[in-house]
């Protein structure tokens, strides 16, 4: 069954590099992947999607989602009515904050799983650059991509301090297995 993704977050949060990354992931287990892209204002701070398909036959759908199978969410406030309505009960939400889940129970009867990546990536001396640890968050919650294929794309992209991103995504994804 395909799953369709959407990654939200503000410019220059890192979730179009997490979608790509993501995308590779998925891509390297040998499963068929569409990947695209939205921009809000061309800006830093303006929201940003990223849109992934993943299938074991190839993806022929060409047209925005509509319902998501899951969502990582970068910022938490952009976890409002809009973004809620590609969702469903059955929808896994995984969002970076360092609230509780009974913080978002206002928001109806969704799988949102908060994750603090921000406290991961200061953890595991990456500053603020949270992509690794919502990737291995992500990961371990949908039980896939496999944190193998999903360490040895961050392994091969990362630009500097591997094992540091390496050991975030890891860890995150040990915590966010034993969360839900």
């Amino acid at each position: 069954m395909m799953q369709e993704i959407m990654i939200v977050g503000r410019g220059g949060q890192g979730a179009q590099t997490a979608g790509n990354l993501l995308a590779q992931a998925f891509f390297a287990e040998g499963r068929y992947v569409q990947s695209f892209a939205t921009y809000g204002g061309a800006r830093r701070g303006g929201p940003v999607a990223s849109s992934i398909r993943v299938d074991d036959k190839p993806v022929r759908l060409r047209c925005n989602i509509e319902r998501a199978s899951a969502v990582l969410c970068f910022d938490s406030s952009l976890l409002d009515a809009a973004l809620l309505k590609v969702a469903d009960p059955r929808t896994w939400i995984v969002v970076n904050t360092a609230k509780p889940k009974e913080a978002f129970k206002d928001l109806g009867d969704f799988r949102i799983v908060p994750v603090d990546g921000r406290d991961i990536a200061i953890r595991f001396g990456m500053g603020k650059v949270v992509n690794s640890a919502l990737l291995g968050a992500f990961a371990g919650i949908l039980g896939e991509p496999r944190l193998e294929i999903l360490c040895d794309v961050i392994e091969q992209t990362a630009p500097r301090s591997k094992e540091q991103n390496l050991a975030a995504c890891r860890y995150a994804c040990d915590i966010a297995r034993h969360v839900h």
